[in-house]
């Protein structure tokens, strides 16, 4: 089935080409003319879209408002929003990062770069939504668990365990993506050496899960682990990834970035930081990185 994708603008040229577009693309595209006009929409039908595509300023409800309508409802947290601005305003760009949004386009963009941007922002959602249907599946016993340990390779697993720990934390509709996110991250930037800048070309191409996979059945890459402790207290639990490799410079990704905004990637760990985790403390040269939930009173 074709993905719903709303283009909210005021500018009737922009909402006309960007909707004749994207229906060529083969996406089912509704329009709306300004903020308001677009939450009633998605009020209406909250499972009717699929992405949004958000002008910033407009005269009712602008962009930026919208979004946070959007985000602070729990029905739309994991909705994609892509921004569209006319200016490059770092720091408003990255105001919008931090309330939610999944990426920024510069009007006016290429076809061929928001074709790309919508096509990872929906990979992204689908997979969101699969961890999200597949919560609550782990065993009811799980709130007397007191402390576990595991090792991982592949990106199913780290999807897996993911699963496995944003049910034990005991709120895993708000920890899930988090943890499979700083998981995913052992596995790619940590055993497997991929850098920034080779995942942004990787992603750039559409080929980055092949490579992953080439490179899990590669040595030095093929013997690496990572590990995963858990330890649960009255009060918090606790949760620490070690990988193998040789660590990042994680000052720099820790929080949003104006240098990375335009990238298609890179905002994983500030977003978990942000939106799924109460403490995020990485050690040494960055390998390691413990994780803190504050676990509801009982």
């Amino acid at each position: 089935m074709a993905e719903r994708i709303l283009i909210v603008d005021d500018d009737e040229f922009i909402r006309s080409i960007s909707q004749e577009v994207l229906e060529l693309a083969g996406y089912l595209v509704e329009a709306a003319e300004d903020g308001l006009d677009a939450w009633e929409k998605i009020d209406s039908a909250p499972s009717q879209f699929d992405l949004i595509l958000l002008d910033k300023k407009m005269s009712r409800l602008d962009g930026i408002g919208l979004l946070k309508r959007i985000k602070s409802d729990e029905r739309f947290k994991e909705l994609p929003v892509i921004m569209l601005t006319g200016d490059n305003q770092q720091q408003d760009i990255v105001e919008g990062l931090a309330e939610g949004a999944y990426y920024y386009l510069t009007k006016p963009s290429t076809e061929a770069v928001l074709k790309r941007v919508i096509k990872n922002a929906l990979e992204e959602f689908g997979k969101k939504r699969e961890l999200l249907e597949m919560l609550g599946h782990q065993s009811s016993t799980l709130h007397i668990l007191r402390r576990a340990e595991f090792s991982f390779r592949t990106l199913q697993e780290a999807r897996d365990l993911a699963l496995w720990l944003a049910d034990a934390s005991l709120d895993p509709a708000r920890t899930v993506n988090g943890y499979s996110e700083l998981l995913i991250n052992a596995i790619e930037h940590g055993n497997l050496g991929i850098t920034y800048a080779e995942k942004s070309q990787l992603m750039s191409a559409g080929n980055w899960q092949d490579e992953i996979e080439t490179r899990l059945q590669c040595p030095p890459y093929s013997e690496r682990m990572v590990y995963v402790s858990m330890q649960r207290t009255t009060s918090a639990c606790i949760v620490t990834i070690a990988d193998q490799g040789d660590g990042f410079d994680w000052q720099n990704y820790i929080d949003f970035s104006p240098e990375r905004v335009f990238d298609l990637h890179g905002r994983g760990i500030a977003m978990s930081k942000a939106m799924s985790f109460d403490g995020i403390e990485y050690i040494g040269n960055g390998n390691t990185v413990v994780i803190t939930v504050l676990l509801p009173s009982m």
